[in-house]
C-alpha cells in the first residue's frame, strides 16, 4: 500500500451483536440466505456500514471444504512424522498437501504457509467444530467469498454492509489465541497513519493498524467457541478509503524479518 493512500477514523463506541441460531452448515448451504434469516430471527435491522464478522468454518462447509479422513492415504514422512507425535497421520498428510511450504516442524507442532500466503498452524487443517471423522479445509478463496456475501448481504438489506472471514491464529511472541481476517470486502482492512502527525506534532512512519483483524478479534468475544455463533455484526466502526482485501494484511515475503 503506498503511504499516499490514508484513512480515517471516527469512533465514539462499537456493539457487537451476535448471530445466533443458524443451523449447522452443510455444502450447498446459501450462507446469504442463512444470515438473513438469523437476523430477521432476532430483529436485528442491518444498517449502512454494519460489518458482518463470519467464521470461515460455516464459509468452507457451505463451499464443500470437507474432507473424510479416510479418503487420505499417509505419505512415509505424514507417517513417520505422526508415529513420533502420536498424531493422526491422515490429517498429518492432509496439512502437507495443503502447505505450500513448511515454516517449521517441531515438537508435534506444524507451522505451514498456505496457498493462500497465511502463516498459521496445521495449513489450516481443523477438526474442531467438524463431522467425526472428518477435517475442514480453508476456503479456496477467501476474499472471493467475501466479495460474495458482500454482494449478496447489500442486496438483501439494500445498504452496504462489510464481510470479514475470521479464523484462530497463534502468535509466536505471545500467548493466546486471537482471531484474524483471511477475507474482507466492503471495508477497509488497513488504518494506515503513515505522513499523518501524532498529538506531539510527530511524523508517523510505520503506523498501519491491522483494522479488520482487530474487528474479527473483537468479534470472537460474543462468538466463542463453545456458543455455536459463527457470525456478528460489528456496528459503529466506519473507516474512510477504499475497500481492500483479506489479501492485503498478508506480509510479502520480501519484508518478512523472521524467515
Amino acid at each position: 500500500m503506498s503511504a499516499s493512500k490514508k484513512f480515517t477514523t471516527a469512533v465514539s463506541s462499537i456493539r457487537i451483536i451476535p448471530l445466533r441460531g443458524l443451523p449447522e452448515v452443510v455444502p450447498g448451504d446459501k450462507l446469504v440466505r442463512l444470515l438473513v434469516a438469523a437476523t430477521r430471527r432476532q430483529r436485528v435491522r442491518v444498517g449502512q456500514g454494519d460489518i458482518f464478522i463470519i467464521t470461515h468454518k460455516i464459509v468452507s462447509k457451505a463451499e464443500g471444504r470437507i474432507v473424510p479422513l479416510d479418503s487420505i492415504k499417509p505419505s512415509r514422512q505424514a507417517a513417520r512424522w505422526a508415529g513420533k507425535y502420536n498424531k493422526d497421520p491422515r490429517l498429518i498428510e492432509l496439512v502437507l498437501r495443503e502447505a505450500s511450504g513448511i515454516v517449521l516442524m517441531k515438537r508435534g507442532v506444524i507451522v505451514a504457509e498456505t496457498h493462500h500466503g497465511f502463516v498459521c498452524a496445521n495449513a489450516g487443517v481443523d477438526v474442531s467444530n467438524s463431522p467425526d471423522g472428518t477435517a475442514v479445509l480453508l476456503p479456496k478463496d477467501p476474499d472471493r467469498s467475501a466479495r460474495k456475501l458482500h454482494d449478496g448481504l447489500t442486496r438483501a438489506f439494500g445498504v452496504r454492509v462489510g464481510i470479514v472471514i475470521s479464523d484462530t491464529f497463534g502468535r509466536p511472541w505471545r500467548e493466546g489465541l486471537v482471531n484474524v481476517a483471511l477475507g474482507a470486502a466492503g471495508s477497509a482492512s488497513l488504518l494506515d497513519y503513515r505522513g499523518k502527525t501524532d498529538a506531539s506534532g510527530k511524523m508517523l512512519n510505520a503506523t498501519l493498524i491491522a483494522v479488520a483483524d482487530e474487528l474479527a478479534s473483537a468479534a470472537e468475544l460474543v462468538m466463542g467457541k463453545f456458543e455455536r455463533v459463527p457470525a456478528a455484526i460489528v456496528r459503529g466502526y466506519a473507516a474512510d478509503g477504499a475497500f481492500q482485501s483479506g489479501a492485503d494484511l498478508i506480509r510479502p515475503r520480501e519484508k518478512d524479518l523472521f524467515r
